[in-house]
This record gives C-alpha cells, structure tokens and sequence, in this order.
C-alpha cells in the first residue's frame, strides 16, 4: 500500500505527458543545485539540533556545566533546539520527496525512523516522569541516576539517528543486493520492489527482442521478381 503510494508521489506529480522523469520529485533529485543546497541544510540544522541537545544531555549526565543549574542551561539552549528541529524537519522531509520509493525500502532509514521513535519516547518519559522533581536535583553537580538514564539513551539515539542517515547513502544493503528469505530482506520489506524490477528487466528484453527482429526483417535483402515467361513467337502462316 505505502509502496504504491510512494511510486506515485514519486512518478506522477508534475509528469508531462505521463513521463516519470519529468515528475517533480525526479527534477528535484535530478536537481543542479537545489538537492545540494537542501542537503548541506539539512546536514547543518542536525549540527544545530543535535549539538544544542548534546549540551543539555551532558549537564544531565553530570559531565559539563556542573555549576549552570540544568533549568537555566536548558532555557538558554532551547529556541536553538527548535529552530534546528524545525529546520531538520522541513529539509529532511523534502529529501525523502526526492526519492521516496529508494527511501521507503532502505534498511537504513527504517533503522533511523526506529531510533527517532525511541528518541521522541525518552523525551515524553523525561518531561512527564523524571522532570517532575525537577526542583530536588536542579542545581546539583550530579542529578539522580534517572536523569543520568534519560541522557544517556537520549545521546545513544540521536547518534545512531545521524549514523544511519549517513549509511543511507551506501547502497551494499539495498534490496536488489540482499538475497530473498534475509533479515533485511524482510524487513526493508523488497518483495514489491523486486517485483517491480524483474517487470521492468521483462519490460526491456520484450523491446529489445522486438528491436532486433524489426532490425533482422530490414537487413534481408528482397527476393528478386520471377523473370516474365516469354510468350511463344507466332509462326507467321506459309502462303
């Protein structure tokens, strides 16, 4: 279903003539300068979102800013925070755009949607259980090993979140390159994928064949005409 769904974000909008290559999201892939200029912005509000987040993560750890009280740390940093998340989201929902289908089946977005997941979980459990005592461990140099619990998966995701962002661009795990009945076979779920490349391998060895039977007919040289049977000379009548 999302498969299908993809293909045709991918294929149709902004097509001329039903041509794939000239839907939107292939001229923005296909793109001079706009893909790059998205990219390197997207590259750097993840510096901006994951740096500010990393300040507030080792504060919580007890490694710096010990003597800032985490409240005050943390309201200085996080309109920095929101700004490099927005931006992040925008940038990176654009890029997916690109090529939504590539995106969709690769192992390694589904790894890093499944660690943003697990990010976006410790934050509601911080802010909804572990920050209720915000008052109790505020300013002490080391907080409670909850808070130290919250900072550490906190890091552990939004590293694993980056690295498997940059993984996206390696292709040794894409589907055409796993073999049938694997993990990652199954789960950067390929069968729609392979599928759709063996109709289209069909698809070209059919034109193909139809080609060089098309060239075969026009190389044969035409059969000469079968010379005209002369007709019997009339005998002139004797006188």
């Amino acid at each position: 279903m999302f498969h299908d769904l993809l293909q045709w974000l991918q294929d149709v909008p902004g097509a001329t003539d039903g041509d794939p290559a000239t839907s939107w999201s292939q001229q923005f892939a296909g793109s001079l300068h706009l893909w790059a200029l998205t990219e390197g912005t997207h590259v750097l509000s993840l510096i901006l979102f994951a740096g500010t987040i990393l300040m507030v993560d080792l504060r919580m750890l007890g490694i710096a800013f010990r003597s800032v009280p985490y409240s005050t740390l943390n309201n200085r940093v996080l309109p920095l925070t929101i700004a490099g998340f927005a931006l992040a989201t925008v940038t990176g929902v654009l890029l997916f755009l690109s090529n939504p289908v590539h995106y969709y089946h690769s192992v390694f977005f589904r790894a890093k949607v499944i660690f943003i997941l697990v990010a976006a979980a410790n934050i509601f459990w911080f802010h909804y259980r572990v920050q209720k005592n915000l008052a109790e461990w505020d300013t002490r140099p080391s907080p409670p090993l909850a808070v130290k619990l919250a900072a550490g998966v906190s890091i552990s995701a939004w590293i694993l979140v980056i690295v498997f962002g940059r993984l996206m661009a390696l292709s040794f795990f894409e589907c055409e390159n796993m073999p049938k009945g694997t993990f990652g076979y199954a789960f950067a779920e390929c069968e729609p994928v392979m599928r759709g490349i063996e109709e289209l391998e069909a698809q070209a060895a059919e034109e193909e064949a139809a080609a060089a039977e098309e060239s075969t007919e026009e190389s044969e040289p035409a059969e000469d005409p079968a010379p005209a049977e002369e007709a019997p000379a009339q005998q002139e009548p004797e006188e």
